[in-house]
């Protein structure tokens, strides 16, 4: 069965791909987290005007568009902006690939009070193309990839499992 490629997986890709892996395979660890606590109610209660979370196939999910054309993703902070980028990146291609052109995005940080606006190239669907492939080949592993440690596994949702 050929799996759907989600916005998120993508995010995590970039972010760590021990953490894709269990995500992928159904052990979520961020329910309860403090920091996925925090962005649930910085969702909540931001941009309240918009016809928020446009779910498309359940495989992106737009926190919401403005003018027709801005898909807009919203985040409570910077430190991770590769992967947020990367993300609204695939929203692009993944509509892009379903015949819709013409759109453009823009990751909010309500909190910062400043937004980055996000373009899809050309080369950037190559890269794409590779990073699902290495995706659909890291999440069929039997064993979450090794433990590549980075400064931010203290402050992720997954860090004492992957440091038992």
């Amino acid at each position: 069965m050929e799996r759907n490629i989600s916005g998120m997986m993508i995010y995590y890709y970039f972010v760590c791909r021990r953490k894709l892996w269990y995500f992928s395979n159904e052990i979520r660890m961020e329910a309860d987290y403090d920091a996925v606590v925090l962005g649930k109610i910085l969702d909540e209660n931001s941009y309240s005007r918009e016809q928020k979370h446009i779910n498309i196939d359940n495989v992106i999910n737009i926190d919401f568009i403005r003018d027709k054309n801005m898909l807009h993703e919203v985040k409570k902070s910077r430190s991770i902006e590769e992967a947020s980028i990367w993300q609204v990146k695939y929203y692009l291609y993944y509509l892009k690939k379903k015949g819709l052109s013409g759109l453009c995005a823009r990751i909010d940080y309500p909190l910062l009070h400043k937004n980055v606006d996000v373009e899809l190239s050309e080369s950037d669907m190559i890269k794409l193309e590779g990073v699902i492939a290495d995706i659909k080949e890291t999440v069929s592993l039997k064993l979450p990839p090794e433990m590549n440690k980075k400064s931010i596994c203290r402050k992720c949702a997954y860090a004492d499992l992957c440091l038992i």
